[in-house]
């Protein structure tokens, strides 16, 4: 038997019990159900399938883990098997209950059938399981003693192959170890010979290299000496920029400080006329808004100091914040 036979052999099995299970669970509530619903007050007759239905949950897990356990090669026990026989018994009971208070014989043996095929269901897959299960045991040891055997005969004949080679080996080597020897002999003859050569070519090149590096050294020398001089002109050279950029700097530092000296007395001679009688020209007008937005002084200020209305004063401060700003300092009054 292989693992496809024994497979096929246990879902045949599952599949039966399961379906008596769920028949017989199913027979055994609807027979139950009236006979509880008959001896319970009227208030709680909807409980009446509670009891058939907990005492068949209780025949489930046993039938559920008796397979697992059974599948496992384990067992549970006494109490597995006082609890299946105890679901067994209240099944039964519970079942033939109604037809034996009434003396009806014949229900009684009609309602005993779904809970002993129960019963006997329950110990039957169980025997069955377990019977599998030393059967798939059984011949798994046997194959298992079966590889054991064949690997025990390969690595003999490994062992075999092995000797056989290593005496091979040895044999070679032992040819193999003369041969080297002579050549070792021929070799460290041939070595002084290279090695007498060597040491005079050495020597030649030692002189070469000394020729050589002499050389190098004095190009050194002189390269250095020539970088050194780069050095102190490009040296004086930057020195020299960097005098005339600050040269540069402070030339027009004082001419821009000279521009915001100059631009700061036209503003304040533009803001000490006071305010104007009447208006201004338009021109002017625009030159006293220009320093009166540059000395950040209020629009009705500004107005005042022109003669003009207060809106165009307003329109003109508007049009300075928008204008960009000048670079060279403060602007000069005119047209911004």
């Amino acid at each position: 038997m292989n693992g496809v036979q024994v497979r096929s052999a246990e879902r045949a099995l599952s599949v039966g019990t399961w379906l008596i299970v769920g028949g017989a669970m199913l027979y055994s509530i609807l027979t139950v159900t009236p006979l509880m619903a008959a001896h319970t007050p009227k208030a709680w007759a909807w409980t009446a399938p509670i009891l058939p239905l907990v005492v068949d949950a209780a025949v489930v897990i046993v039938v559920r883990l008796d397979s697992v356990l059974a599948r496992l090669g384990g067992h549970g026990g006494r109490w597995p098997i006082a609890l299946r026989w105890m679901t067994g018994a209240m099944t039964l009971a519970l079942n033939i209950a109604d037809s034996a208070l009434k003396g009806d014989l014949v229900g009684v043996s009609v309602h005993s059938v779904a809970p002993l095929l129960l019963i006997v269901t329950a110990e039957t897959g169980l025997a069955y399981r377990r019977a599998i299960t030393r059967a798939v045991t059984a011949l798994e040891d046997k194959k298992q003693a079966e590889r054991e055997r064949r690997e025990q005969l390969a690595r003999e004949r490994a062992d075999a192959v092995r000797r056989e080679r290593q005496e091979e080996r040895e044999h070679a080597a032992a040819l193999a170890r003369e041969q080297r020897e002579h050549e070792a002999q021929l070799a460290r003859e041939q070595a002084e010979r290279e090695e007498r050569h060597r040491r005079e070519e050495r020597e030649q090149a030692a002189a070469r290299e000394r020729e050589e590096r002499e050389a190098r050294e004095q190009r050194e020398r002189e390269r250095e000496q020539a970088e050194r001089e780069r050095e102190r002109r490009e040296r004086e050279a930057t020195e020299r920029r960097e005098r005339e950029r600050q040269e540069r700097i402070e030339r027009e530092r004082r001419e821009r400080q000279q521009r915001e000296e100059r631009a700061a007395r036209e503003r304040d001679a533009l803001l000490a006329a006071g305010p104007a009688t009447e208006k201004l020209p338009e021109d002017q007008a625009r030159a006293t808004v220009q320093a009166a937005f540059a000395a950040e002084l209020p629009v009705r200020t500004a107005a005042e100091l022109t003669g003009w209305s207060v809106g165009w004063v307003s329109t003109r401060y508007q049009e300075l914040r928008d204008a960009p700003r000048p670079v060279n300092g403060t602007a000069l009054a005119g047209r911004p």
